[in-house]
Order: structure tokens, then sequence, then C-alpha cells
């Protein structure tokens, strides 16, 4: 059997104001709205850093300043696709803080979110969310020397 690999590379935002965190709400493969960090898949040629700023603003209306360099995650996941291929996805998500600068909160026009809110931190864990959102969390609020979650 012969199986597929597939790499994403994607940038992605932790912004917190007021203790409340700015998230979006995308909808999974099974039809489920979650919410999640702003940002998203970086295109060919694009830096990571550039990355960032044009998917937070894609999908939240608003202009970030990047912060910190808060760390990197990777995920992988097997899973079946057409014609009995199976696909081997790995994801590393690079994670910055970034600093709302301007702009207007509006939801994304035709993208692969719907809605963009900010929501108090102490609720966060009530939310149905990705598990990138928590993520993001643990590294804003650790800070790890080497911008890795143990």
């Amino acid at each position: 059997m012969r199986v597929r690999k597939k790499l994403r590379v994607a940038a992605y935002a932790v912004c917190v104001r007021d203790e409340q965190i700015l998230l979006a709400r995308w909808t999974d493969r099974y039809g489920r709205p979650e919410w999640t960090l702003p940002g998203g898949g970086m295109e060919h040629g694009e830096d990571p850093y550039d990355t960032v700023l044009r998917e937070v603003e894609e999908e939240t209306g608003y202009h970030i300043e990047v912060t910190a360099l808060l760390g990197a995650d990777s995920v992988r996941r097997v899973s079946p696709h057409r014609f009995g291929r199976t696909v081997e996805h790995h994801g590393v998500r690079i994670v910055y803080e970034g600093r709302v600068t301007g702009g207007e909160l509006r939801p994304e026009v035709g993208g692969s979110t719907d809605l963009a809110a900010w929501h108090p931190l102490e609720k966060v864990a009530d939310l149905d969310r990705v598990s990138l959102v928590d993520v993001g969390l643990r590294l804003w609020r650790e800070r790890p020397v080497t911008g890795r979650l143990e």
C-alpha cells in the first residue's frame, strides 16, 4: 500500500489583550465549527513572519505586529484517502505573539473561517476548539527557551 506524505507549514498568532484572546472559527472535516488561533498555511516562497501578518488580517480584519516568536509545534496524523491510498499529514505550526495595531474586527470573506471574536481567557476551556489553541496558550504562558513544549 502506498502512503502519500503531505507536509504543511503554517504560522499562527496568539493575540491577548484585556484578558481576552482573539480566535477565528472554522469548520472541521466533519462539519463541526471549532475555534482556532488566527493564522494558516504558508504560500510557496513566503516567510512565516509574513504569513502570520497576512493570515491574521485575512481571518480577523486586524493588522498586527509580531512581538515574539513563541515556538513551534509539530503534529502528525494518518488518514485514509481516495482509491485506498493512505495520507500521512505532517503539520509544522509556528506560533507568534501578536499585538493588534489597527484594522477592524470582521469575519473572513470566502476563506476557511467564518467568524472572528475575542474570548475571555478564563472561558477558553469551555469552547469547542482545536488543540492548537491550548498549545498556543501554553507557549504564551510558559515561554519555553527552546520554543518547544514538553
